[in-house]
């Protein structure tokens, strides 16, 4: 077991968000939560809420478990590899699969995919149910994932997302049309009235910044490419629903589906980052899938 200390230099932090920045990277936000909750995370030898706002010199203290033995089993489930070596590998994840177990989904996930192929190589920093998940899609979006195999790796790549060094672009088709190019710069945190939900938000929320441009226009959609400045759970989703132009097929935060559409028409097309052990720069590109290019047919 492990031990996290740190001292607040500032006030007015959530105590979960300080804890996960403080591990540089060992720790997922969620992952402080749940310290937070089973009391071994405490701040001046004390227990307390998980939304604890910090103050200035407060003691913050963490026992870091060491990773679980998993109960998930692994799965012989084939993967679309683009990329691999000995500390990480990049991998093209189909529309419908989920990325790691959760509550309804504890089989058929890429975990289960990936335990199978890599066996005891991928990283444990994100607890027993993400071995190797250093960020993650949603099921219904396809395209490029990066996995670490080792926690060096692990390491890096999370440090890369929390400066902004990882490139991630994606493609899209939203309803109505933009006719120019423009950026979405608000906020997002979970929705107080459904809290499976994000929204844009100034209550305890985090920055979100979504660049797009456009690449074409049909007679009630647009086809845009999106640069993620920030990486917040459904970010694209939700600020393209924001600003009234939500991803088509978007059950969720969107008008319903086209009858031509299955899924929402969401996909992480480009990938780039430094190596986090060779130091090499990597770049990598996913074609547009089948159901994505019929969908673009079917607007012409």
């Amino acid at each position: 077991m492990n031990r996290l200390e740190f001292i607040a230099d500032t006030g007015g932090e959530r105590l979960d968000k300080a804890v996960s920045e403080a591990s540089e990277g060992e720790l997922t936000r969620s992952f402080a939560v749940k310290l937070i909750e089973d009391g071994v995370c405490t701040v001046n030898g004390a227990a307390v809420p998980k939304n604890y706002r910090l103050r200035t010199g407060d003691v913050v203290s963490a026992e870091i478990p060491e990773p679980q033995e998993t109960d998930i089993l692994p799965e012989n489930i084939p993967l679309d590899i683009v990329y691999e070596d000995k500390d990480l590998l990049v991998v093209n994840k189909p529309k419908g699969m989920v990325v790691h177990p959760a509550h309804g989904h504890y089989s058929g996930t890429l975990v289960n995919a990936l335990m199978f192929h890599c066996g005891d190589s991928l990283s444990g920093i994100n607890g027993e149910l993400r071995p190797g998940i250093v960020h993650r899609i949603d099921m219904n979006t396809s395209g490029l994932l990066i996995v670490a195999k080792s926690d060096a790796a692990h390491k890096g790549l999370a440090e890369q997302i929390k400066e902004h060094s990882f490139a991630r672009e994606y493609e899209a088709v939203v309803c109505g049309c933009i006719k120019e190019n423009g950026t979405v710069n608000a906020p997002v945190g979970r929705s107080r009235t459904d809290r499976k939900k994000m929204c844009v938000t100034t209550e305890n929320s985090r920055e979100a910044v979504t660049h797009y441009s456009v690449i074409a226009n049909y007679t009630n959609y647009t086809h845009l490419r999106l640069k993620l400045e920030t990486g917040r759970t459904h970010q694209i989703r939700v600020h393209m629903a924001y600003i009234g132009h939500p991803v088509a097929g978007d059950d969720v935060y969107g008008n319903g589906k086209p009858a031509s559409l299955c899924g929402q028409c969401l996909h992480a097309r480009h990938i780039g980052f430094v190596h986090p052990i060779t130091g090499e720069w990597l770049e990598f590109e996913s074609e547009l899938p089948e159901y994505f290019t019929k969908f673009l047919r079917s607007l012409k």
